[in-house]
């Protein structure tokens, strides 16, 4: 299902009552070119299968629970609706199956720019750096750990640091849950006598809102599906 030219994108948002679900369904209804057709939460009383058969939606946004990510992104799929997941803790190719399904998905672990930035740079610095450790600091209601940005850097860093011929090892992860923490990450890498620093802080949910956009905007002419990461779409 695609939109005609000059009519708004018909969103529908799974898990609308969580934080991020509710800064998702603001971001929408203040975008000119989206409406807002559905909010799917059980909290809300509303299944995601009424929320596709009522709201008629081009694309679901799915901020849940990895247990019902993966589920979500079939039973939209098998609708003709796109979909843009921002759930982590589940494993990638618990998608492949949707190649070629018809309605396209996009999944990214993060979707603020400067979090996007921040990986690439650390992958970067891990050509030229001996060694490396991530700590991912999150509030205390994150379901998974590591987190997906966590995980996703880390193997951003072994990509690139294969691609040298450098040790492909594992990189430690540390992950940390604390009341009034939103999403923040540090790479610290180290070499003979330096370290470096790569960090970036989401103080408000809000930072995450232009990526989710950009994906909702992008989502339906994907030269593949399903993509994963946001840098595919910078």
């Amino acid at each position: 299902m695609a939109p005609q030219t000059g009519t708004p994108i018909r969103v529908a948002v799974a898990g609308a009552a969580g934080r991020m679900g509710e800064t998702v369904c603001r971001a929408i209804d203040g975008a000119a070119d989206m409406e807002l057709v559905a909010r799917a939460d059980p909290a809300l009383g509303l299944s995601l299968r009424q929320a596709l058969a009522d709201g008629r939606p081009d694309v679901l946004v799915d901020f849940t629970i990895p247990s019902t990510a993966v589920a979500n992104a079939h039973e939209a799929v098998a609708a003709g609706v796109h979909v843009v997941i921002g759930t982590t803790g589940f494993a990638p190719d618990a998608l492949d199956d949707l190649r070629g399904a018809g309605a396209n998905v996009f999944v990214a672990p993060n979707f603020a720019i400067g979090a996007v930035l921040m990986m690439q740079f650390a992958a970067t610095a891990a050509k030229h750096m001996h060694s490396a450790e991530i700590i991912e600091l999150h509030h205390d209601e994150k379901l998974d750990r590591p987190s997906g940005t966590a995980a996703r850097t880390a193997a951003l860093m072994r990509a690139a640091t294969s691609e040298r011929g450098g040790d492909d090892a594992e990189i430690p992860i540390h992950s940390v849950r604390l009341p009034g923490l939103v999403a923040h990450q540090e790479v610290i890498l180290g070499d003979l006598g330096q370290t470096l620093t790569i960090r970036h802080d989401s103080i408000d949910r809000v930072s995450f809102m232009p990526g989710v956009l950009l994906a909702v905007r992008r989502v339906g002419s994907l030269s593949r599906s399903p993509m994963f990461g946001l840098e595919q779409l910078l």
